[in-house]
């Protein structure tokens, strides 16, 4: 087991991310015993597991403890460590709320499905939940140009930061359209990050988009969700802290 456990540390730490469906990955998502080994090595080092059932992929983050010593130690709050500026994350976090929330929103229907549906079959199976790819949400570029360019910077800004955050394996660039990338769904924390962009700042621009998709000229954006792009440097930005990729 320590070979194993050695290995699927070292391969972590230099892809970054690997899908669940991996041997060691599986492997640690269901023996207790290698899970509890695998934490322990990673908490001497300040990381931690990152994994839900709901996403694909599996990472490594710095652990909540260490978050100050590792990215509050200089003048200034560093907000990522993956050079991104404040206009790229404000796009990283748009597109997080229209790839991500809807997928979620489809993944929690099909867990909720009424118990009716499953009563009529003799036989019922459980169904795994759907995949990012299964489920295929997508956004065009040109939308996301046009409805979100005049906060985020410009046609210009947000063509170089796409490529940037395609690099960085948070999104996935195919005929114009943008889909979630393996890290998408990981380094943004939903369960911090939902309620701040539908409660929170982004509260009033959801309810300018739906407004607009009711309008006679439909909207082509896949699923519904905005960022306006203001983060702090001087301190821990609410939508930066979990954008930590060792």
């Amino acid at each position: 087991m320590e070979t194993e456990l050695q290995t699927l540390v070292a391969r972590l730490s230099t892809h970054r991310v690997l899908p669940r469906t991996d041997a060691q990955v599986r492997r640690a998502l269901t023996d207790d015993l290698f899970y509890n080994a695998l934490n322990e090595r990673l908490a001497a080092c300040g990381l931690e597991l990152v994994e839900h059932p709901y996403a694909d992929n599996v990472c490594l983050r710095v652990r909540r403890d260490m978050e100050h010593a590792v990215f509050g130690g200089e003048d200034a709050w560093l907000s990522n460590n993956v050079g991104l500026k404040r206009d790229q994350i404000a796009l990283l976090v748009v597109l997080w709320a229209l790839l991500i929330l809807p997928k979620r929103s489809r993944q929690h229907e099909r867990r909720d499905a009424p118990n009716t549906q499953r009563q009529n079959e003799m036989f019922a199976v459980e169904k795994p939940l759907p995949t990012a790819a299964d489920i295929g949400i997508s956004v065009a570029e040109a939308t996301l140009v046009a409805d979100f360019g005049d906060r985020l910077g410009g046609r210009t800004r947000i063509s170089i930061a796409l490529p940037m955050l395609s690099r960085l394996g948070f999104i996935e660039r195919r005929n114009g359209r943008i889909s979630e990338g393996p890290l998408l769904d990981l380094a943004l924390d939903y369960s911090r990050m939902a309620p701040r962009v539908l409660d929170g700042t982004l509260s009033e621009l959801f309810g300018s988009l739906a407004e607009q998709a009711e309008a006679p000229n439909e909207s082509s954006i896949d699923s519904p969700g905005e960022e306006d792009g203001t983060l702090n440097e001087e301190q821990p930005p609410e939508s930066e802290d979990d954008v930590q990729l060792p």
